[in-house]
């Protein structure tokens, strides 16, 4: 008897957790994540309106400690791509704190960071979903916003993309896209194994997730480099050597070789699929790479 109600007892919290599993697996895309913990340093939390969805867009914002005591300066903008699907403001947030420990150090000079929601398909445009234009909403709505909103520099000069895993494919379509809006360009842990399924796909990456035929980061980068006269920007790839999308971000370095497109490679040995590991290991090197950049595009 006893023996039957522990069985009983322990399925029922198996099912249980499977079902509290597939409930947190199912959250539903929201276009606006209220904070309900205590955020990083220096990270707020805010919305702009949409004025193609006619909706509220959440997103975070890092402002260095100077942005408060120097109202005349105008700073940098490091905007970075979450991983995952669907999106979130919240995703990356926790980067934040390697940022503000990097300026309070003065290892890099104050600098914005934005980290924007990627819609309910990270960085696609999906018709197929009601407002489900990730990449527009980025690119056409929240850059100028924050350009009008805060004190950025407010032109590629001082304006750098970058993410991690689906940001990192995000970042890649988006820069090969629209060049002329970055100084530089830092790609992490992408993958780029589904982005060749999709280029090889007609646009499939499933049986039920299909984007527009040529929207991969394999197709946009060969359209980039037959362009003449095409905005040339740095490119940096960061992967860990123990991250699963480790050997694929090795076979689009070489073929951005064969295309002749300039860029350099961050390998972080050890590393697994993750951008606070990643951060935490050789971040750094990542906020050093946009922060040469802004000096040189400031420059020219």
């Amino acid at each position: 008897m006893i023996r039957v109600f522990i069985s009983t007892l322990t399925a029922t919290l198996i099912l249980s957790g499977n079902t509290l599993a597939q409930k947190q697996k199912t959250k539903p895309f929201q276009w606006v994540n209220t904070p309900t913990k205590a955020l990083p340093q220096g990270v707020r939390h805010a919305t702009f309106q949409s004025a193609s969805m006619q909706l509220k867009v959440g997103y975070t914002i890092y402002l260095p400690p100077s942005y408060s005591t120097e109202p005349k300066v105008r700073f940098p903008v490091v905007y970075h791509l979450h991983g995952g699907r669907p999106g979130s403001e919240l995703k990356a947030i926790q980067l934040a704190r390697f940022v503000d420990k990097a300026i309070k150090a003065k290892e890099i000079k104050p600098t914005i960071y934005v980290f924007p929601n990627g819609g309910p398909m990270s960085w696609y445009n999906y018709p197929q979903i009601e407002n489900g234009a990730g990449e527009n909403v980025f690119v056409k709505e929240l850059i100028p916003y924050i350009d009008k909103t805060y004190r950025s520099i407010g032109s590629s000069k001082g304006r750098a993309i970058e993410g991690f895993s689906q940001g990192g494919r995000g970042t890649t379509r988006i820069m090969f896209k629209h060049p002329h809006l970055f100084s530089s360009a830092a790609p992490g842990g992408s993958g780029y194994e589904p982005e060749q399924r999709i280029r090889d796909n007609n646009g499939a990456e499933s049986e039920r997730v299909k984007f527009a035929p040529g929207n991969n980061t394999w197709d946009l980068a060969k359209k980039y480099s037959e362009k003449k006269g095409r905005p040339k920007f740095p490119i940096l790839l960061w992967v860990g050597t123990k991250g699963f999308n480790y050997e694929f971000n090795l076979k689009f370095s070489k073929f951005l070789r064969k295309l002749k497109i300039p860029h350099s490679k961050l390998i972080i040995e050890g590393a697994k699929h993750s951008a606070s590991q990643i951060y935490e290991m050789r971040g750094l090197d990542l906020m050093k790479f946009h922060q040469k950049n802004f000096a040189e595009s400031s420059s020219n």
